[in-house]
C-alpha cells in the first residue's frame, strides 16, 4: 500500500470553541474563527512516542499513548481556542486554565465513576450479587453518559461546538475520499465518522460493563481505586476495537460494532454552515502542511 493511500486514515481531531483541532502524523493544528471574523491558524510539532518508539506502536500500548496525547493536546487546544475568543478581554492564563480543567476532570470522574458505584452500593442490602450490582452500575454509567450528552446538546454554545464537530468529520470524509476541500464538495458528506471520540467513549463504557461485571466488591476505597486503575486498559481495548472497526467498516460484524457510536453522533454533531466548514478545512490544511514540512526536514 502506498503512503498516499495510508495518509487519510492518519488525520483526526476534535471540535473546540469556534473551531477545530486536527492531529496529523507529526503536527497538531488549530483553526478557529476570531471575533472579528478572521480565521486564526496555529500549528505545532507533535512530539509523540508513536513516531520514535516501536514499543509505543504495539497493539494495546498505542491506545494508552493516543489516549494521553488526545487528552493533553485536546485540553491545550481547547484552552487556546478560548483565549482566541477572549482576545479583547482578560485571558485566564495558564494557571486558570489548569485549574478549570482539573476541576472538570475531577467532576467527570465523580459523575461517571463515583455516582454509579455509590448508587448501586445502596442496594447491597437487598441485592447480594456483585455481578448484578456491577452490571447495573455500568448501565447507570451508560445512561449518565447519554443523558449528559443529550442535556448539553440543548445549550446554544454547545450546539455550535457540535456543529464544528460535524464540520471536522465532513472535512475528514472529503479528504479521505480525495475530494477538493471546498464547502461545496464537503457539504454532501455525513457528520458522523467511525473513528469519532464519541464512539470511543461509548465503547469504553460498554467494554467496562463486561470487565467490571466480575470484580468483587470490597469497600468504597478499594473498589474505586480498582475502577480508576482499569480505565487505562479498558480504554486501550476500546481503541483497538475502534481501530479494527474503522479498518474494516464494510464488514457486517464491524458495522454492528461501530453502529452505536454512529447513532450517538446524532447527538454530538450538527450540520455546520459554510463558514464552519472553512475553519475545519483551514485546520486540516495546517496539519497537512506541518506534516509535509516536518517530513521534508527529517
Amino acid at each position: 500500500m502506498t503512503d498516499k493511500k495510508q495518509q487519510p486514515a492518519l488525520y483526526g481531531g476534535q471540535a473546540v470553541i469556534e473551531g477545530v483541532m486536527i492531529r496529523g502524523r507529526r503536527t497538531v493544528a488549530l483553526a478557529c474563527r476570531k471575533p472579528n471574523g478572521e480565521i486564526y491558524r496555529y500549528r505545532e510539532p507533535l512530539r509523540s512516542p508513536l513516531t520514535r518508539s516501536r514499543i509505543a506502536r504495539l497493539p494495546f500500548v498505542r491506545g494508552v499513548v493516543v489516549l494521553w496525547e488526545s487528552l493533553s493536546y485536546g485540553i491545550r487546544m481547547l484552552m487556546k481556542s478560548a483565549d482566541v475568543q477572549l482576545e479583547a478581554e482578560e485571558q485566564l492564563g495558564k494557571g486558570g486554565n489548569t485549574l478549570i480543567m482539573g476541576v472538570a476532570l475531577v467532576g467527570a470522574l465523580l459523575l461517571f465513576i463515583g455516582v454509579p458505584y455509590l448508587a448501586t452500593s445502596l442496594a447491597r442490602a437487598t441485592i447480594d450479587n456483585s455481578v448484578v450490582l456491577n452490571v447495573t452500575e455500568g448501565l447507570i454509567r451508560l445512561a449518565l453518559l447519554i443523558g449528559y450528552l443529550v442535556a448539553i446538546s440543548f445549550l446554544p454554545d454547545v450546539r455550535r461546538v457540535f456543529a464544528y464537530h460535524g464540520a471536522e468529520h465532513m472535512t475528514i470524509h472529503a479528504f479521505e475520499h480525495g475530494d477538493p476541500l471546498t464547502p461545496a464538495r464537503i457539504e454532501p458528506y455525513p457528520t458522523a465518522h467511525p473513528r469519532c471520540g464519541t464512539a470511543f467513549l461509548l465503547l469504553v463504557v460498554v467494554i467496562s460493563i463486561v470487565i467490571f461485571a466480575f470484580l468483587p466488591r470490597v469497600n468504597l476505597f478499594v473498589d474505586l481505586v480498582v475502577r480508576l486503575a482499569l480505565v487505562i486498559p479498558v480504554a486501550s481495548i476500546s481503541y483497538e476495537a475502534l481501530r479494527l472497526g474503522a479498518a474494516h467498516e464494510r464488514s457486517p460484524v464491524m458495522r454492528l460494532l461501530v453502529a452505536p457510536g454512529l447513532l450517538l453522533q446524532r447527538v454530538t454533531t450538527r450540520r455546520p454552515d459554510a463558514r464552519m466548514i472553512e475553519v475545519a478545512v483551514a485546520s486540516l490544511e495546517e496539519a497537512i502542511a506541518g506534516d509535509r514540512d516536518a517530513e521534508a526536514a527529517a
